[in-house]
């Protein structure tokens, strides 16, 4: 019930889908102060979610700091790689997997294991059932990804059973308490992402050191075209932050981070 709860007010609660029901809501509406208002609220959004300066700023506020590899001052047992739009799978007959929008989670997690400050890669999370028969799901195509770059398949734990964080948090929690018990483990996932995974595996009973990868937030100086002209572009980020936001309340709220 909460999966599905949590899909309905992820659409919902969306940036794009808040204006489409203002437009709405403007177009039935009889009273013209009304409509009025409803059209410039959806403006004002579309304007705000289209600012390259303020989604940056957005970003910059919530992500994670990056670290330096070198930074770490330690060798973890266990990297945990959450997945989720890791792999780019065009079609179940392709014999060749792309990278996806958030490869760079597999990517620092391998960059960390071959700078020997991790031991084992734990890539956790479920992908749909056809792709997962064809061996195309998320974590099983950046293992294999892995394995052809040189990471030994021993040092590889594939968790294929998580269909959101909590379950990530929980199904990781009961391998690396068997598996690996009093070990350090260090959490990699993108780091707009990483306050609710924290929460989760803090709940799930797990200490972990967190190592942001996938960032969006940049410290660079705004040019006056990100300042004043919205960019079509800029929206899917919006999107994205806005999900992650009404992610984490929502889990915030039912206790699971």
């Amino acid at each position: 019930m909460f999966y599905f709860l949590s899909k309905t007010l992820d659409f919902l609660l969306m940036p794009f889908s808040i204006v489409l029901l203002l437009l709405l809501f403007s177009l039935i509406i009889r009273k013209k102060e009304y409509s009025r208002r409803a059209v410039l609220v959806a403006l004002v959004t579309l304007y705000m979610i289209s600012n390259g300066y303020l989604v940056n700023r957005a970003y910059n506020w919530w992500e994670h700091e990056p670290k330096n590899i070198n930074s770490l001052q330690q060798t973890y047992d266990v990297g945990v790689v959450l997945t989720g739009g890791m792999i780019s799978v065009p079609s179940l007959d392709i014999d060749h997997p792309g990278l996806g929008n958030h490869a760079d989670r597999f990517l620092q997690a391998y960059l960390l294991y071959k700078a020997g400050k991790i031991r084992k890669i734990l890539i956790s999370g479920r992908d749909h059932p056809d792709k997962m028969a064809k061996k195309l799901g998320d974590g099983q195509a950046a293992a294999a990804l892995l394995v052809q770059w040189g990471v030994p398949p021993g040092d590889i734990i594939l968790e294929g059973a998580s269909r959101n964080t909590r379950e990530n948090a929980l199904n990781s929690a009961a391998i690396l308490k068997n598996r690996f018990p009093e070990g350090k483990y260090l959490l990699i996932t993108s780091a707009f992402h990483l306050r609710r995974a924290e929460g989760c595996f803090e709940k799930a009973g797990i200490e972990t050191t967190s190592f942001p990868a996938d960032i969006y937030g940049g410290n660079f100086n705004p040019t006056i075209k990100q300042i004043l002209v919205p960019d079509p572009e800029v929206v899917g980020y919006s999107h994205l932050l806005w999900h992650e936001w009404v992610g984490y309340i929502v889990y915030k709220l039912v206790g699971y981070c």
